[in-house]
């Protein structure tokens, strides 16, 4: 079985390195001005503009990154409906259900923000049958192993599956987490997506507040 959690920081171009010169947040800064072609996330979510997420400085993992945007939605949400009264949670989501300490929940957690986020790119309909050999062709470059590379291939081979997508939330937290993924994988411009994220939230029975604050965190990610 490949690492979940490497391939989804190979995904988004984020790991502990994007703090030294060089790494990943340099890295990101070219994918912004379409410098970078070896991120896997400018190879699957492919054509058009940098998604939000390419122009994020991320300096931790993939999964963190996700989850500590899903957590500070969560817990602004949580505070509003308490009228301010709930007692304070962590400052950081490390260690919470957002970001499990235990590796196998907080691989079930990768995985399950790496589908939503490749099913998210596929709302728009742009990756057909062509589109996906140009994808293939490019992802031989990448270095991976065939384990990761097949499980991408099978992903983006399926049908859009919204059902597939909900019963990966199997907890209301990575519901939130998968939403937030889901997101940061859109064009908030394309009309196809906001219908794909409009009905992803029906689904996930995703309270109205707690949809918008979600979106207010993606919204907020520097550009």
């Amino acid at each position: 079985m490949f690492d979940p959690q490497k391939l989804l920081e190979q995904f988004m171009g984020g790991s502990a390195a994007g703090r030294k010169p060089g790494g990943s947040g340099d890295m990101l800064k070219g994918f912004a001005a379409g410098n970078v072609t070896g991120s896997l996330a400018t190879i699957l979510l492919s054509g058009g503009s940098p998604k939000k997420m390419l122009k994020t400085a991320i300096k931790t993992g993939g999964t963190a990154v996700v989850a500590g945007l899903a957590y500070k939605a969560w817990t602004e949400w949580q505070n509003s409906r308490s009228g301010g009264q709930a007692a304070l949670p962590p400052a950081d989501p490390e260690g919470t259900v957002f970001l499990p300490s235990a590796k196998p929940e907080r691989d079930a957690a990768s995985l399950a923000i790496l589908t939503a986020m490749i099913a998210a790119a596929k709302a728009d309909g742009h990756i057909d049958a062509d589109e996906q050999k140009r994808i293939f062709a490019k992802l031989d470059s990448v270095p991976m192993d065939s384990e990761a590379k097949a499980f991408l291939m099978d992903e983006l081979r399926k049908p859009l599956d919204i059902d597939a997508i909900v019963k990966l939330a199997t907890t209301p937290e990575l519901a939130v987490e998968i939403y937030t993924a889901s997101c940061m994988a859109i064009d908030p411009d394309d009309a196809a997506e906001q219908a794909y994220l409009a009905m992803l939230a029906a689904r996930l029975k995703l309270m109205p507040d707690l949809k918008a604050a979600i979106e207010k965190q993606v919204a907020g990610l520097p550009a």
